[in-house]
């Protein structure tokens, strides 16, 4: 049998185990929990892209853009970026932009990486995971295209992009 004192001392500590669950799960559910909607405005942003140079999604207003969250430990990330590379290659004068935005890692780390594939994108990087957690980011890769108004029109979490499926929701978006 449970002694009364015991009891307390197991209620206390559930309740704090508790709380420190609803603490902890209000800060995870605060950061990267919504989602941009489509059609919504996608909410603008500071980052330093390699170079140290601050780059922000409002200077790219009228272009279409694709934001893309990755890593490069991250397979699915690095498998889908030879397609936005040409996909950037070709559509580039066309006013589309890839903004990949390394999430978490060295600028060395990530730079190599850049260098090793040929990639000429702007990459950015979210040194605090602040602009992933804007973004409703969980989990890579995840890429949101925005329109030349500066509004969502499609988010993929963890599908792998292709050139065919860039293309597609490009000529969805300039309709």
């Amino acid at each position: 049998m449970i002694s009364t004192r015991s009891n307390r001392y197991i209620v206390a500590f559930s309740m704090a185990l508790w709380l420190a669950g609803v603490v902890g799960l209000s800060q995870s559910w605060s950061m990267g929990s919504r989602l941009p909607a489509v059609g919504m405005p996608a909410e603008d942003f500071h980052l330093a892209d390699l170079d140290g140079k601050q780059q922000s999604l409002s200077q790219y207003r009228g272009k279409i853009v694709l934001l893309n969250f990755w890593a490069t430990w991250c397979k699915p990330c690095t498998t889908e970026m030879p397609a936005m590379q040409a996909s950037y290659d070709r559509l580039r004068d066309k006013g589309f932009v890839v903004l990949a935005i390394n999430e978490l890692e060295d600028d060395a780390k990530v730079r190599e990486h850049i260098k090793q594939y040929g990639h000429t994108f702007p990459v950015l990087m979210d040194r605090d995971n602040k602009v992933a957690n804007q973004f409703g980011v969980f989990g890579l890769p995840v890429s949101v295209f925005i329109d030349r108004q500066g509004r969502v029109q499609e988010y993929i979490k963890g599908g792998l992009l292709t050139e065919q499926k860039i293309d597609d929701v490009v000529a969805r978006i300039q309709r």
